[in-house]
């Protein structure tokens, strides 16, 4: 009888095991400094935020926060919720907000969430479960920035460096599941939070197998050895047979993200807006979407995404033009016996890049530029290329909420490093259009500035704005309670099940 028990235990906690993929191995696990794509993932099972969004992706609720409420327009008050634990069994109270903040304003603190930071005058601990957060003036983000993951004071406050910190692999938050194992190149291991607040999530084990090939990756999904992932247009419609679509349930949605061809603006080659704009006009983006995407996206247009309210639909797609391209360059001192010459830089963790740069690379050549590539392992290409700012010009991607904010991108002070400014794009225009709008907190009158912050830019080229592409997600028929949103799948994940 008690081998019978331990073999249905077993068999349980087999099939409440949820497989999904990266494609590199996370480089920091902690929330505040977590800015690759398989870093952010996963601290997103371990952490929780002060607020998020609803699932419309319009409205903000509370998270670890129960309640919030504008005491004055620079004035906010928090009620954090009192059945919070971290991992370890520690309460969760508003020291630790506050000693989050004053990391994410530590000098010693390379972060992102800085800027967003920026201009909070004070946060005050009002009790163990009310915080309040003043303001230097009203500032129309000023709750969508405590969307970022709150960590431990009582395990951080002796840290003296937390970029190099073992927490960093280590982590321990207060999320519906815990880091239980982390096998560089190999798995990552969650486990439910036996003490989640909302209540224990129905999925036991969430395994992460890191594989940087993207075809193995492939392999593994088409064999069910992953469970929920997405699958590149050519896959979908070429590459998978009838099974396939028995075992497995697909949902295509507009992707939150982009594909950009970014210039590094610091170097001389890049500075005339001349050259820039030849650029643009020798890419054909529509044949990007035929060839790359068969036809699963569609062009982008500047920095902001469709169905934003600061998205301007005045500004069309540049059009393919070579003959102008052409006149442009020799303007700028560029013919056939002086090329325009530079390199694109890549990394292989999306399937589609690499190819996307040859494309780049052939249609440039239209009009007499010689481009070479170079295509990385992401982390590579990470700390090597973009965080030291040593490239020509990148083959990147955003993802953006529907509200983003324009000053971690694109203000001149986000030029620093740690920062998202990649490029090195200035404009006193920008600038002031930016600072304009995150003073104001009249909705008409901030997407009327977020308006013109998308036509300066795009005016300006600091970007190639290329591909919006869409985003098929695909997740096994064995899971139940999988809800569509605008956002995607994964709204309430904690109460999927797996039969």
């Amino acid at each position: 009888m008690k081998f019978l028990v331990l073999l249905l235990q077993s068999v349980w906690l087999i099939a409440s095991t949820l497989h999904l993929s990266a494609s590199s191995n996370p480089a920091r696990l902690n929330p505040l400094i977590a800015t690759d794509s398989a870093s952010s993932s996963i601290a997103g099972f371990l952490f929780n935020s002060l607020v998020k969004y609803d699932e419309s992706g319009q409205k903000i609720i509370g998270d670890l926060a129960e309640s919030y409420r504008f005491v004055t327009p620079t004035l906010i008050e928090f009620k954090l919720r009192r059945s919070v634990k971290w991992h370890d069994g520690k309460p969760f109270t508003a020291q630790d907000v506050l000693f989050t903040y004053n990391l994410i304003k530590s000098p010693t603190t390379i972060t992102p969430y800085a800027s967003d930071f920026r201009v909070i005058k004070k946060v005050s601990v009002v009790d163990d479960y009310t915080v309040r957060v003043t303001y230097e003036k009203p500032y129309f983000k000023a709750l969508e920035i405590w969307m970022m993951g709150i960590v431990p004071h009582h395990i951080l406050k002796n840290e003296k460096d937390i970029m190099g910190s073992s927490f960093n692999t280590a982590p321990v938050g207060t999320g519906p599941y815990i880091l239980k194992k982390l096998e560089f190149s190999k798995q990552i291991v969650l486990e439910a939070n036996p003490n989640y607040f909302e209540h224990r999530p129905k999925i036991q084990k969430i395994i992460f197998h890191v594989i940087a090939d993207p075809m193995t990756r492939f392999l593994m999904l088409k064999s069910g050895q992953i469970d929920v992932d997405s699958l590149e247009p050519m896959q979908f419609e070429r590459q998978l047979d009838k099974a396939f679509h028995q075992r497995f349930t697909t949902l295509e949605l507009p992707s939150h993200s982009y594909t950009y061809l970014g210039f590094n603006l610091r170097l001389k080659k890049f500075q005339d807006p001349k050259v820039r704009e030849a650029l643009s006009l020798a890419i054909n983006r529509e044949a990007l979407i035929d060839v790359l995407f068969l036809k699963h996206g569609k062009v982008c247009t500047g920095p902001f995404l469709p169905g934003s309210k600061g998205f301007n639909n005045h500004v069309k797609a540049p059009e393919h033009n070579l003959e102008k391209a052409k006149r442009l360059l020799k303007a700028a001192g560029y013919d056939a016996m002086h090329p325009l010459e530079f390199e694109i830089a890549t990394s292989n963790s999306n399937a589609i890049r690499p190819y996307a740069a040859e494309i780049l690379q052939r249609q440039l050549l239209d009009i007499g530029v010689k481009v070479t590539l170079r295509v990385m392992e992401w982390q590579a290409f990470l700390n090597t290329v973009v965080a030291p700012r040593k490239f020509d010009a990148v083959l990147l991607g955003w993802s953006l909420s529907l509200s983003p904010d324009p000053y971690a991108l694109w203000h001149s002070e986000s030029d620093v490093p740690g920062g998202f400014n990649l490029v090195g794009y200035r404009s006193d225009i920008t600038d002031k259009l930016i600072e304009k709008m995150e003073n104001s907190t009249d909705a008409e009158t901030i997407t009327s500035l977020q308006r013109q912050i998308f036509a300066q830019i795009t005016g300006d080229n600091p970007y190639l704005f290329l591909v919006i592409p869409n985003q098929i997600n695909v997740y096994n028929r064995s899971i139940k309670g999988v809800k569509p949103t605008l956002n995607g799948i994964w709204e309430d994940y904690i109460d999927w099940e797996k039969k």
